[in-house]
């Protein structure tokens, strides 16, 4: 994601149909706006359409996959 011309990205791992999201990164500039959180829920949403088994090196991306697994 590319916003005021700096980027924000997730980064990923694709191994066969695993992927593992490995890092997330929002710019000191672009924080508190919520961009870490659409990054992630797109990947996510991307990965399962895509039919990925999922997971997370990344501590924030592991943090939603947590409250998922909580609240079904």
């Amino acid at each position: 994601m590319t916003e005021a011309g700096v980027d924000a990205v997730l980064d990923y791992a694709l191994r066969g149909n695993q992927i593992d999201f490995t890092h997330t990164y929002v710019p000191e500039s672009l924080r508190g706006r919520g961009i870490a959180e659409q990054l992630v829920r797109a990947g996510l949403a991307w990965a399962r359409e895509q039919d990925y088994q999922i997971e997370a090196s990344c501590w924030y991306v592991d943090k939603f996959l947590k409250r998922e697994a909580q609240h079904g």
